[in-house]
């Protein structure tokens, strides 16, 4: 309520003036009058120079307190405050905003604020600090934008108060409206338009002035689409047709992902590109409330790896046995990793609201160049005819000046003098001032000829000038080399992919991973991999040898399945097949360079090492056992699903697994190894199965201070060998410096009983006192050093006892094919 005076005026002061007005025109009139100034002033962009007016007054000032690119940077405040309080009428929160936004490399394709601290982030996930932290000046393509202000090139208009004058369009040395795009929403419509290649669209700008009647077909092969700051792709370029010829249109965005092999046991999904305005932790909150409420599957974890360093770096770790293209299929359809972008081209052109096609922006946009370097030129002319006069006038003064410091010494005053000088010489009052105002130092005869150089100068430049001004052709040309030399400056590449469609729809790939027949390896270096088929790979004796190629142990499984894992403690431990990394299908010999170390799947002890991997089918004969110091075992094939961890035989003290493996049919032949060069081979079936806790029996007998170094199984049908290596005691276990190695064919050996001493393998030569390596199986034989390196063998030898052949190379492990 308004307060009353309480002094009570004069009654003939008193004039009752009362309007009646119907609330409807009131009503209508204020709306309308709203709405232009929402529209006008505040939300719209004008097509000429791509800005809003609070973008527009945020440049002009900079530009204005001199914070251009090559100085140093000020407070944002500062510049905060100065566009508030001399050009823009409103809060300094929407000031500051519009500052941050042109600060954001992630925002605008060509940033036209150069900013210092934290400007805030993707999807504004992280906010920016309040301005009076951050600092800023204009960016290098800002400059641009307003170059040649100063020069009458555009119009001029007062501010909210009439105390200042401010541009009503940019001068714009490039088409920023379709290079940053822009959004806004006004009082009845909106814009919203996405940002493009600075490149792309100058050479459309350029081709339109060549070809002004250019369609919008080759148009289009300029500027094929937008190009995101945040790169990503767009998927399906039907929408984007629609938008360039009618100015409305929309299209899909989708997520820049690869497949990687994220940890030895998984892959993952790796996000390295957004969709425009959607940031990494928007897309982690939503992967985690649907994996929580049970609508995605397949995901293990999701992890945010983004750093300046390497930029953004999303990782969506995969479940084993969930395909991750049909995982990645279902974030494109239920998270923000694919976005739809509307396109709504509506911006002013000559103050009113238009949805324009590219074809419209690019002509507005050419047709306001045309219009600021024409001025340009003008202004130019000008000012350069203006300089002309006074050196000419000058120049007219040189050549008589004794003649000229006599009329100035002999008048009374200077309005005496300059009225001389114009009736003597016939000079302008403008050139007499100017030759009253010229110090003598100016007079000399070196000065005359610099003026005569400025004369001839100047003539040129104004020629040039109006060359341009009086041909069309020629401030076509001019404004086309001009938009070339900023695209040759400041274009860079492409970073959104266009793409016609989506590719493999999601229902053609399964979700999860098929239950396939495959191969699980295990490398003489510990490495563990399944294949893709259940088929052996081809390990012909001429095939080329790789590194890893040496494969200890092999047994068929399925991808969803489970094997075994014997070690050396007598346990038994399941191993998911689906958690082991997949090998390429790649040529023979099998190579496990792209496996993982047995560590990442199973926890041994000190000590305690992998000897082979078995079947769990119960159907088998089950496994044989041998260790060091002689015990033989088959372990009935009772293996409870409920447990992981299973004891296969009783372990004496001291005592430890030096072989094992599973039976096929039951009739192959069990073979021991000792380390004073005795083997023995007997028939499986001599051996009783057990119970998985039993001891075992006798296996061989040893002589004292010997031990067993190799036990293994082999078929009797097959063409098999052995290989012995002989060497010192006390030299490093597993490792073979000096040294001889033997190849026997495996008939060479008789059957012996259970549990006696078998026969010489081979013949120790001076300095070799024991056996360090042995293996008997199937032929051909593979060697491997400790690195996995293959290692040559000699060939065979037919005598059984003979002594051996020195070693090329330090050989660790020998195993067969797979």
């Amino acid at each position: 309520m308004a307060r009353r005076s309480t002094k009570t005026p004069p009654p003939e002061e008193f004039e009752e003036r009362i309007l009646d007005i119907d609330v409807v025109d009131e009503m209508q009139g204020s709306f309308l009058e709203y709405a232009y100034s929402v529209i006008y002033s505040r939300a719209l962009p004008d097509a000429r120079d791509g800005l809003k007016p609070v973008q527009r007054r945020i440049l002009f000032q900079m530009n204005e307190m001199g914070l251009r690119p090559e100085r140093g940077h000020v407070k944002c405040a500062r510049v905060v405050g100065e566009v508030m309080g001399k050009l823009h009428p409103h809060g300094d929160a929407s000031i500051y905003d519009a500052l941050v936004r042109m600060a954001q490399p992630f925002s605008m394709r060509l940033p036209l604020v150069d900013g210092h601290g934290n400007f805030g982030s993707l999807g504004n996930d992280d906010p920016p600090a309040a301005m009076r932290y951050t600092e800023a000046r204009m960016a290098s393509p800002s400059s641009l934008m307003t170059e040649s202000i100063d020069e009458d090139t555009v119009d001029f208009a007062p501010n909210y108060d009439g105390s200042e004058r401010e541009p009503v369009a940019l001068p714009a040395a490039y088409p920023n409206l379709l290079v940053n795009g822009s959004s806004g929403i006004a009082v009845g419509m909106a814009t919203n338009m996405p940002p493009h290649n600075l490149g792309e669209v100058i050479a459309a700008a350029r081709h339109l002035i060549r070809h002004p009647g250019a369609d919008l077909d080759t148009l289009m092969k300029f500027v094929p689409g937008p190009d995101l700051p945040t790169g990503g792709r767009i998927v399906g370029l039907s929408g984007i047709r629609d938008a360039y010829e009618t100015g409305r249109g929309t299209f899909r965005i989708r997520a820049t992902v690869s497949v990687e092999n994220v940890s030895p046991r998984r892959k993952g999904l790796v996000v390295t590109e957004l969709p425009f305005a959607v940031g990494p932790e928007k897309v982690v909150s939503k992967i985690k409330d649907l994996v929580g409420s049970k609508k995605l599957q397949g995901i293990a974890d999701v992890k945010d790896l983004t750093d300046r360093a390497h930029g953004l770096r999303l990782v969506i770790e995969i479940k084993n046995g969930f395909n991750p293209e049909a995982v990645l299929e279902q974030l494109y359809k239920l998270t923000p990793m694919e976005e739809s972008f509307g396109i709504n081209n509506v911006a002013l052109v000559d103050g009113q609201p238009l949805t324009l096609g590219l074809k419209e922006l690019l002509e507005v946009y050419v047709d306001h160049r045309f219009e600021v370097v024409r001025r340009r030129s003008e202004f130019r002319r000008g000012k350069r005819s203006d300089r002309l006069h006074l050196v000419e006038g000058l120049l007219v003064a040189l050549v008589d000046i004794d003649e000229v410091i006599r009329i100035i010494r002999s008048s009374d005053n200077a309005a005496g003098a300059k009225a001389s000088l114009v009736e003597r010489f016939s000079l302008s009052e403008v050139q007499t001032q100017y030759i009253l105002d010229t110090p003598l130092r100016r007079l000399t005869k070196f000065d005359r000829i610099e003026l005569e150089s400025e004369r001839d100068r100047l003539t040129e430049e104004i020629a040039e000038l109006t060359r341009i001004l009086e041909s069309d052709a020629e401030l076509r040309k001019l404004v086309s080399a001009e938009l070339a030399d900023v695209a040759k400056k400041f274009g860079t590449d492409r970073r959104t992919v266009l793409l016609e469609s989506a590719g493999q729809p999601a229902s053609a790939v399964p979700l999860k991973v098929a239950d396939d027949p495959c191969r699980v390896l295990l490398s003489s270096t510990g490495l563990l991999a399944r294949t893709a088929t259940g088929e052996p790979a081809d390990a012909s004796a001429d095939a080329k040898r790789v590194k890893h190629d040496v494969i200890v142990s092999a047994v068929p499984a399925t991808a969803l399945g489970e094997v075994g894992a014997v070690t050396s403690a007598g346990r038994l431990l399941r191993l998911r097949v689906i958690d082991l990394p997949q090998l390429p299908e790649t040529a023979a010999p099998p190579n496990l360079a792209g496996g993982a170390p047995v560590s990442e799947f199973l926890t041994l002890a000190d000590g305690e090492r992998l000897v082979c991997l078995t079947t769990l089918d119960e159907s088998s004969p089950g496994l044989a056992i041998g260790t060091e110091q002689g015990v033989v075992k088959r372990v009935v094939p009772d293996y409870p699903a409920n447990k992981d961890e299973l004891e296969v035989i009783g372990l004496k003290d001291g005592d430890t697994v030096v072989g094992a493996v599973e039976l096929r049919t039951g009739e192959e032949d069990l073979v021991f190894v000792t380390d004073d060069a005795q083997l023995l081979r007997y028939q499986a079936s001599q051996v009783r199965p057990q119970g998985r806790p039993a001891g075992g029996m006798a296996g061989v007998k040893l002589s004292p201070d010997a031990k067993v170094i190799s036990f293994t199984a082999v078929d009797p049908a097959e063409d098999a060998v052995v290989v012995t290596v002989a060497g010192a005691r006390g030299g490093l276990p597993g490792a073979v410096s000096e040294g001889t190695a033997k190849m026997t064919p495996f008939d060479q050996y008789p059957r012996k009983g259970r549990a006696t001493g078998g026969v010489r393998c081979q013949r120790f030569l001076k300095g070799e006192d024991c056996l360090v390596l042995a293996w008997a199986g199937a032929a051909p034989a593979r060697a491997a050093t400790a690195t996995g390196m293959p290692a040559e063998l000699p060939t065979p030898d037919p005598r059984r006892d003979g002594s051996g052949t020195p070693l090329p190379k330090p050989v660790t492990v020998v195993a067969g094919p797979v």
